[in-house]
């Protein structure tokens, strides 16, 4: 029997209102974006202050300076700081919006879940950014400083532009803020039953290279940086593993108690349904 036009009209319904939900949602997203670049845009020099002192106890007391060479320069370092630091602290309504979307076609097991790895993100996020900060920064940048001296009679003096230093400190608190992710992609993965503990830890060799490789990519080309990056990322791996083992040892606690659950409850229903 064929469908009329109104039993297509019906069925795009929850189509729309899914879209409009999207829509709000993504709105309600740009919005809390926007609000918190003006608030960050309004505090741009405290914060780019903020972001300039690793570098400043770097240099000698008193030296060292940030230079910009076009006239327009600085005005979109500002911009950029305060885009990045207003998505730093709109982050929490994004992923809210996003949740608040997803939630609602998960069951309540899938939300217990998934939950555990939606606040985790942030939190291990930011504590990546905070190694890149406090410890990986001023350590890359004596290192770099290092390098100051004569050549040839003449002197070798850093002067590093502002736009420049910007976009190495974000370098610096991306790389090793994603790369701090690495155990909700795991415990992610394993969760959906794509990988497995066992598969994990068979191929620890590979992991071990594929990290030390992915650390000398991302980060800049010194071997400080690279190992303050590469060992984190191990212990986060192994930290994993000790995870997934939990889980797994859980899973098989609760295993028979749900086949006992099952055995006893059988008898039961075939008695009901005899009687």
């Amino acid at each position: 029997m064929p469908l009329n036009l109104r039993d297509i009209d019906e069925t795009q319904a929850p189509l729309i209102d899914h879209l409009i939900e999207l829509r709000t949602r993504l709105v309600r997203s740009v919005l809390a974006l926007a609000i918190a670049f003006g608030v960050c845009l309004y505090f741009a020099d405290p914060i780019l202050g903020f972001l300039i002192q690793p570098l400043k106890n770097a240099f000698p007391a008193g030296e060292g300076q940030l230079i910009f060479t076009k006239l327009y320069e600085v005005f979109f370092v500002e911009m950029k700081v305060a885009l990045f630091a207003g998505f730093c602290l709109s982050f929490p309504i994004i992923a809210n919006q996003l949740w608040a979307f997803i939630a609602p076609g998960l069951y309540a097991r899938e939300k217990r879940a998934f939950l555990p790895f939606l606040l985790a993100t942030p939190i291990l996020f930011a504590m990546g950014a905070a190694l890149a900060y406090y410890v990986v920064m001023p350590t890359a940048f004596e290192w770099f400083l290092g390098f100051e001296g004569q050549a040839g009679g003449l002197e070798i003096q850093a002067l590093p532009s502002a736009n420049e230093y910007l976009g190495l400190v974000m370098q610096f608190i991306l790389a090793f803020g994603m790369s701090f992710l690495l155990p909700v992609l795991l415990l992610l993965l394993h969760r959906a039953g794509i990988v497995s503990r066992a598969q994990l830890a068979g191929a620890r060799r590979y992991v071990i290279v594929l990290i030390v490789a992915v650390a000398a990519i991302i980060t800049p080309p010194d071997p400080g940086s690279q190992l303050l990056l590469a060992i984190p990322l191990l212990l986060l791996f192994e930290g994993s593993l000790l995870l997934m083992r939990l889980t797994e040892r859980r899973a098989a606690k609760d295993a028979p108690a749900t086949e006992d659950t099952a055995t006893d409850d059988t008898p039961a229903d075939e008695s009901q349904s005899a009687s």
